[in-house]
């Protein structure tokens, strides 16, 4: 599909991991078949034998025996196994478990803790610091759960955890339904939906966690066991509300997620370029008095390069004419490029995918909200770091709030910052992608010192932080995410997970008797 009006073409692989939207769609891009279990093994791909286990351990075969699609050091396919998006950071598990179904995690998490061995649990591979990776340890790895049941009449969906943010949308999008996701297909939706999950359809629809009902889990049981649990507002209702906002690898395993979906036919998708940063100031003045108290089917994104200020607009069944009429207070700043697409949802956002291979290497982000409209030395601090960023694909992201997310789901969530105006975050994006990360790359420090010092300067005007962006280093992180919800997440930690057998270095701690 191609754009009513293109007044201008860009290049799009040249931007960040935030910079996904393309001038146009590809016309015709169908929805991904994820009918059913994944279960083909990738080459390397071998089952962990008895005797294996003994050379590891030296001792007795455990009784838990791993199942599903295994892959070990010494098979072919394990360095692709176990690179994460974000090459930044570079681990070298024991074993690394492709769940098939509910009961290979089961038997994966058992296997763990009979042999006191660390784990980690991982669907998209997009842990921001590594955290869904470990050495010497058990990943579990979700992300061929790619079941999907879609009850229409209902409007209930059903799926596996294992789902990208791409699968999701598209095959919800073919029978004309919709839930929040964020922007980049690669993504795994249940991660991004544990840790609260937003995107252009925020205002309209509220947080991605907002629309999940329902949760089969699988938990640590006993000393040295796994079980299954349901989560929803009839069973086990606390570990749904804490699932909302503070599910990722805290509290147990999720294993397929239910949401309550939205129909959505067409959306109105609106690009606008200005070239460098000189139009910023107003820019982004207009873009906070406007965009932030709009109509709550308008979701929009602002993203700002040494060299180019982005917006990026979604309107919900809506007209490009009603768009621009939205909009028209920040397209009237400057002579931006504009071009306009309607479409169906799924089509459109497929129209935003870069290939992870055209993206750069190694990441590093910092997470903000922001309660108060940005004043003028704000936005100047903005340019001024823009303009020396260490790359092009370093960037200044928001995202804007309001709307539906002020309006908490039945049953509550754990994301508490319902009262923000909007999230940013800078980010820098450097390097070249190969199958050997981890080489020092003589960017890296100059990148990490730029986010250091750029989220330091912006300290005055933002507060708290986002737990799909962890801040390492922020001596405050347990209420930067989580506010006052912190002491009530720690009660149901340590229900559900007294012995702390789900830990990383952000982790929730159970709370002490």
């Amino acid at each position: 599909m191609r754009p009513l009006v293109v007044e201008r073409t860009w290049t799009m692989n040249d931007f960040s991991r935030r910079r996904l939207l393309k001038t146009s769609a590809v016309a015709g891009v169908g929805a991904v078949a994820v009918s059913g279990v994944a279960a083909a093994a990738a080459p390397g791909a071998s089952a962990m034998t008895e005797a294996s286990l003994s050379e590891v351990y030296g001792a007795e075969r455990p009784s838990a025996k791993l199942t599903g699609r295994i892959v070990r050091p010494h098979d072919p396919g394990y360095t692709d196994a176990r690179l994460g998006w974000d090459q930044l950071f570079s681990h070298y598990p024991l074993v690394i478990v492709f769940a098939q179904n509910t009961q290979d995690v089961v038997n994966a998490l058992t296997w763990a803790r009979q042999n006191d061995v660390a784990l980690r649990i991982r669907s998209g591979r997009h842990s921001l610091e590594g955290w869904s990776n470990v050495d010497s340890g058990l990943v579990i790895d979700i992300s061929e759960l790619k079941s999907v049941h879609i009850d229409s009449a209902a409007r209930v969906a059903t799926v596996g955890a294992g789902l990208s943010q791409l699968e999701a949308v598209t095959t919800l999008a073919k029978r004309n339904f919709a839930v929040t996701t964020g922007t980049e297909g690669t993504v795994g939706l249940s991660g991004a939906t544990l840790g609260g999950g937003f995107g252009f359809l925020t205002r309209w629809l509220g947080m991605a966690c907002d629309s999940l009902i329902g949760a089969e889990v699988v938990v640590a049981e006993g000393a040295e066991c796994a079980k299954v649990i349901k989560a929803d507002l009839n069973n086990n209702s606390d570990l749904l509300w804490a699932l909302r906002g503070a599910g990722n690898g805290n509290f147990g395993i999720v294993t397929s997620l239910t949401y309550k979906v939205a129909p959505l036919k067409s959306v109105t998708y609106v690009q606008a370029t200005w070239d460098g940063i000189g139009d910023l100031r107003r820019v982004f003045d207009a873009w906070q008095r406007t965009a932030l108290h709009a109509d709550d089917r308008l979701g929009t994104q602002l993203e700002i390069h040494r060299n180019q200020t982005l917006l990026f607009a979604v309107l919900a069944e809506g007209t490009p004419a009603e768009a621009k009429k939205l909009l028209r207070p920040i397209l009237s700043v400057g002579s931006p490029q504009v071009s306009v697409q309607v479409g169906n949802w799924g089509e459109v956002y497929s129209g935003f995918q870069i290939p992870t291979e055209n993206e750069p290497a190694n990441w590093k982000f910092y997470s903000q909200f922001t309660r108060k409209p940005f004043p003028g030395k704000a936005i100047d601090v903005i340019s001024s770091f823009m303009r020396d960023a260490p790359t092009d694909d370093s960037n200044f992201f928001t995202q804007a709030f309001g709307g539906a997310v002020r309006r908490s789901p039945r049953g509550g969530t754990a994301f508490p910052h319902r009262d923000a105006l909007f999230y940013s975050e800078p980010g820098a994006g450097w390097g070249t992608r190969s199958d050997r990360p981890g080489i020092c790359d003589p960017l890296t420090p100059q990148a990490q010192a730029w986010i250091a010092e750029f989220s330091q300067a912006m300290r005055p005007y933002v507060d708290g932080a986002y737990v799909n962006v962890p801040n390492v280093g922020m001596q405050d992180w347990e209420t930067a995410y989580w506010r006052d919800n912190f002491d009530r997440l720690r009660k149901i930690k340590a229900k559900y997970d007294p012995h702390n057998v789900f830990q990383y270095d952000q982790s929730i701690p159970p709370a002490s008797c």
